[in-house]
């Protein structure tokens, strides 16, 4: 039975990359929808883990995911079919891609629905479609729209041309920088679409596998852009930078920057203080005593990012997200303001479910700005984290948002999935915020050439009020697609050699060094060495035949507040003989009166098998310039510290024992 299972596989695979994809290969490719057809979008990122493609940015090319096929087939055949009969849609000349329609009842009150284009919960029906036609290998018109009561966009109408290492759109495309499936600090699909010139590769470039896009959009009218102490009106101008690497199979990193300049009489602005705000934003976008506020360039975020595929018998995905309103300290790389956000997602356990968590939390000030007091929006919507709109505009509060999503492929036919949100806002500013929590549920299947289902959800809002929502709503799709046709036995899948998964337990030996921003009020200080216990849990991957490449997350006390950090990039060097060399990267979290976040590095020595499955491990890490803003009355902020924020670097010497599982 098994050697019947791989030939087939075997054979399925090769019908797959016999398949003429060179057109998309060597020319444009047409891109998958973005939250419209929420079905196969989740079967979709499913395929790329499975298929070991670390996906960072959205919408994602057709091109990518049919080159991903034939790997995703080897370990879930059934799932690899529904995708690659989906995809036929976009391999013609001429198709319609997507349609979907949504009609729905809800209460009185009314919420923005995350991630849907800027749509409240009261619309009473929604529309979307698309459509392409390829004159040529590197030409592409594609026509779509989303509609909604009081709002229709032409979202994924555009012009493409080019090839696979530089494709131009013209258009109303979406963009989403980040690894996240439910959030994006920087830019999702939370606002309305806006029209933008874009230039990106789909087809990774050399052996780091480099990836680029490069955006320029015009965002929504704004009457509230500060000039020479009154108000301009205008459209304020959106540039979007993202440049990612993936050095070794199944690990990217990326960089993402947002700006925003120009509206009304702001709109002076030149290409060459455009490349000063790029490449030095603390001097050309932060009010000093020499640079006025009418001197500043804007408004700017940027954000790191990473995902690491785990390629075990139970794959899975790990993300994270570190991003900046502002920048802090000195110098133009530490991050202010700062959020950082985390997600794992398994996309098959137990062969009918997937399950995916995400979490957030972020400082204050995002999305409003002292230029731009309409903020980071564009019609009226955030651009970034679905939690921005959840809360009085204009108000730069702090939050936390998890979300947890589970889908089962039902035996009866369909695909249920269950997903709940949760929303809490800090109380710093004096506003009564409640705790925002959301359940939803949805059901679809396949009926006669069309995907057919109805939603239902509910919660209670930050101000208090609850809000419902029922939906019922019919997708085009075609016989071919049957979602949640898993009865097929799938493939054989093992892990991969050199994978494991790994827990730390151990002693820290911590030290604070604390700055008040106060000068010479406050001066800087360290407290004594404290012994504390140290927890961690990590997985890692070979990528060569001496190198590991994994992530972790570590859990300690430092000063009576606790420290989570996690190594974004946890790079192992094994040498021959049992010793190993450990190098990493990531972020902090510092528990205070209010979160402190900030840059974490180190590196160490390991004693692999000291005992069979058990590690030794000295290592010294540093989280650096730990940043929290004086937000609370006990901060006592005067008009006369050098700084807003309080900053804390935290040494720690480890020694731990790992177990691999």
């Amino acid at each position: 039975m098994s050697r019947m299972k791989n030939t087939r596989t075997v054979v399925i695979a090769g019908l797959l990359l016999t398949f003429p994809v060179y057109a998309l290969a060597r020319g444009v490719s047409p891109y998958l929808p973005l939250n419209l057809a929420p079905e196969i979008e989740r079967q979709i990122e499913r395929v790329l883990i499975l298929a070991d493609v670390p996906v960072m940015t959205r919408p994602i090319a057709a091109a990518t995911v049919l080159d991903a096929l034939p790997r995703a087939c080897a370990k879930d055949l059934a799932l690899c079919k529904q995708v690659r009969r989906y995809l036929d849609r976009y391999m013609s000349k001429v198709a319609v891609t997507e349609a979907s329609a949504e009609v729905a009842a809800s209460n009185s009150h009314s919420i923005i629905v995350p991630n849907r284009h800027g749509m409240p919960s009261d619309s009473h029906w929604d529309v979307s479609a698309a459509a392409l036609w390829q004159p040529s290998d590197h030409a592409l018109i594609s026509l779509g729209g989303v509609f909604y009561q009081g709002e229709t966009k032409a979202t994924g109408s555009m012009i493409s041309l080019g090839w696979d290492f530089a494709q131009l759109d013209i258009g109303y495309r979406d963009h989403w920088y980040s690894p996240m499936t439910d959030s994006s600090m920087l830019i999702s699909t939370e606002a309305p679409t806006m029209p933008s010139i874009t230039l990106s590769n789909y087809q990774p470039i050399g052996s780091v596998g480099f990836r680029y896009e490069i955006f320029a959009a015009q965002m929504s009218h704004s009457d509230q852009i500060a000039f020479e102490g009154r108000f301009t009106s205008g459209y304020p101008r959106l540039a979007g930078l993202h440049l990612q690497i993936e050095p070794a199979q199944g690990w990217s990193l990326g960089a993402n920057r947002l700006m925003q300049y120009g509206g009304g009489e702001r709109d002076k602005t030149g290409l060459n203080n455009f490349f000063k705000a790029l490449t030095n934003p603390s001097a050309n976008d932060n009010t000093s005593s020499t640079l006025t506020t009418d001197q500043e360039f804007g408004n700017q975020q940027a954000s790191w990012t990473s995902r690491f595929l785990y390629p075990g018998k139970v794959p899975f995905a790990v993300y994270f997200e570190y991003a900046g309103e502002d920048n802090s300290f000195s110098g133009n790389y530490r991050l202010g303001n700062a959020a950082l956000s985390a997600g794992i997602h398994f996309p098959r356990l137990w062969r009918r479910f997937d399950v995916t968590y995400e979490v957030s939390n972020w400082q204050n000030s995002w999305y409003t700005h002292h230029i731009y007091l309409d903020g980071m929006t564009n019609d009226g919507r955030v651009l970034g984290h679905w939690g921005g709109d959840q809360r009085q505009f204009n108000d730069g509060v702090g939050a936390l948002s998890q979300m947890v999503r589970v889908g089962w492929d039902a035996p009866f036919g369909g695909v249920l999935e269950l997903q709940y949100r949760m929303l809490d806002n800090e109380n710093y500013y004096g506003i009564d915020y409640k705790r925002a929590q959301e359940l939803g549920l949805r059901y679809s299947r396949s009926l006669a050439g069309f995907t057919v289902g109805a939603e239902v959800q509910a919660g209670r809002d930050v101000f208090g009020d609850n809000y419902s929502r029922l939906a019922g709503f019919v997708r085009y799709s075609d016989e071919g697609v049957v979602l949640g046709d898993t009865l097929e036995e799938d493939s054989d899948s093992a892990s991969a050699p050199g994978s494991a998964i790994f827990t730390d337990v151990g002693v820290a030996a911590n030290k604070v060094r604390v700055n008040l921003g106060k000068g010479d009020a406050a001066p800087v200080y360290a407290t004594s060495v404290q012994a504390e216990p140290h927890f961690g849990l990590g997985a890692r991957r070979a990528v060569s035949d001496n190198s590991d490449l994994g992530v972790r997350l570590e859990l300690d006390r430092a000063d009576g507040a606790t420290l989570i950090a996690v190594r974004a990039l946890d790079y192992r060097y094994r040498f021959r003989n049992p010793l190993a060399l450990d190098l990493f990267f990531g972020a902090a979290r510092y528990s205070l009166a209010t979160p402190a976040f900030g840059y974490y590095l180190g590196a160490g020595v390991e004693w692999r098998d000291l005992f069979p499955r058990w590690d030794l491990s000295l290592s010294y890490r540093y989280a650096d310039k730990v940043a929290r803003d004086k937000l609370l009355p006990q901060d006592n902020l005067q008009a006369t510290d050098p700084r807003p924020d309080t900053f804390y670097d935290v040494y720690s010497t480890v020694l731990s024992l790992s177990y691999r599982w």
